[in-house]
């Protein structure tokens, strides 16, 4: 494994990402993703597969993705950015099969959150080779200073993105900076920073979960009450309905359906508000 970076926290502010860091050697990651698979067959499928949503917060499902939320080494990058007080607001499987169409259009993470301020920043953590044939993000230099843009919904074709966001102005693949990784590396971008991928042409999966986490003083403007997880630090402002860790005995689906369900309310509604103008 490859020596622990630091984030250039300038850097970072003037282009809204940067990577590749390392969290894990390739090994480590090797065998996170024999649990990833071991989660699929126990689904009888892949995530790519039939019912999107077991691809959301799985921190609160399986074991070993609440151990992925709470890695040090990416908990250390993001605490130079966010504050020492850090919650896991979602986490996301993405993943493209081999030879395959998806992809995601530009878009900022923000879009549907309706979290405020805008302090959130992504993890994403490879398990695979995440090449630039495979299929890598692509970010935008500076576009995380511009605010949230106007994005139109299920207008991306075989998008990975849950609500198919694209930002109503376009943007040219030559402007954006590929950030390619190799399994156990991870990148970090700021919510509001414009990036895309492409589909993946390599002969293995692109495997990777993003991580979305906030300092614990940002606020949500739906009318939801939201949970989230305290993975760092203190929750001293109460904002959210604080989640458990799974146990190790065996898969609480109850409680992983319960929390989901209070998010992807809360989410559907900011897809209704932003459409409606109200995201400002």
């Amino acid at each position: 494994m490859g020596a622990a970076h630091k984030v250039d926290v300038g850097a970072f502010e003037r282009n809204g990402f940067g990577g590749p860091y390392y969290a894990m050697s390739a090994e480590d990651a090797r065998e996170y993703r024999r649990k990833f698979e071991a989660y699929e067959a126990e689904l009888g499928r892949r995530v790519t597969e039939g019912d999107p949503d077991t691809r959301f917060k799985t921190h609160l499902l399986l074991p070993f993705a609440a151990d992925l939320v709470r890695h040090p080494r990416i908990l250390d990058a993001v605490e130079a950015l966010l504050g020492p007080d850090i919650l896991c607001w979602t986490s996301t499987w993405f993943v493209k099969d081999a030879k395959t169409e998806a992809q995601t259009i530009w878009h900022q993470d923000a879009t549907y959150f309706g979290l405020r301020p805008h302090l959130h920043v992504t993890a994403w953590l490879a398990l695979s080779e995440a090449s630039e044939e495979a299929g890598c993000m692509r970010f935008v230099p500076g576009t995380s200073r511009s605010g949230l843009m106007q994005h139109i919904a299920n207008a991306a074709p075989n998008s990975i993105n849950s609500a198919g966001q694209r930002t109503e102005a376009d943007f040219r693949t030559e402007d954006a900076v590929p950030v390619p990784l190799s399994p156990g590396q991870f990148s970090i971008h700021h919510t509001l920073a414009v990036h895309a991928s492409g589909p993946n042409r390599a002969d293995d999966r692109r495997i990777g979960i993003g991580i979305s986490y906030i300092p614990a003083n940002v606020r949500h403007i739906g009318t939801v009450r939201v949970p989230a997880t305290l993975v760092r630090g203190e929750d001293r402002y109460g904002h959210f309905n604080l989640e458990p860790r799974p146990e190790e005995d065996g898969l609480d689906w109850d409680s992983y359906h319960r929390h989901r369900a209070a998010y992807s309310a809360s989410y559907a509604e900011q897809v209704e508000w932003h459409a409606e103008g109200r995201w400002e």
